[in-house]
């Protein structure tokens, strides 16, 4: 199977776990106090979540020689 196809499953996976985990919070019983531990775990989960899939979309910089850093610069040769 290609990578793409992993990627693919893997947005689709975590959109999934993302919209259950949304209406688990939506039908969470109020009131929620700031101390309910359960409440505050799954609205951690939901950043993890968030920033998997933002991880999945961002490009990512690789360093060689010539750019050893984001802010160095393309160089042309």
């Amino acid at each position: 199977m290609p990578y793409d196809d992993h990627l693919t499953t893997a947005r689709a996976e975590l959109e999934a776990a993302r919209r259950a985990l949304q209406d688990e919070l939506r039908n969470y019983p109020t009131p929620v106090s700031g101390c309910d531990a359960q409440y505050n775990h799954l609205i951690g989960l939901r950043g993890s979540i968030t920033a998997a899939l933002r991880a999945l979309e961002a490009p990512r910089f690789v360093a060689t020689p010539r750019t050893p850093d984001p802010l160095a610069g393309v160089e042309s040769r």
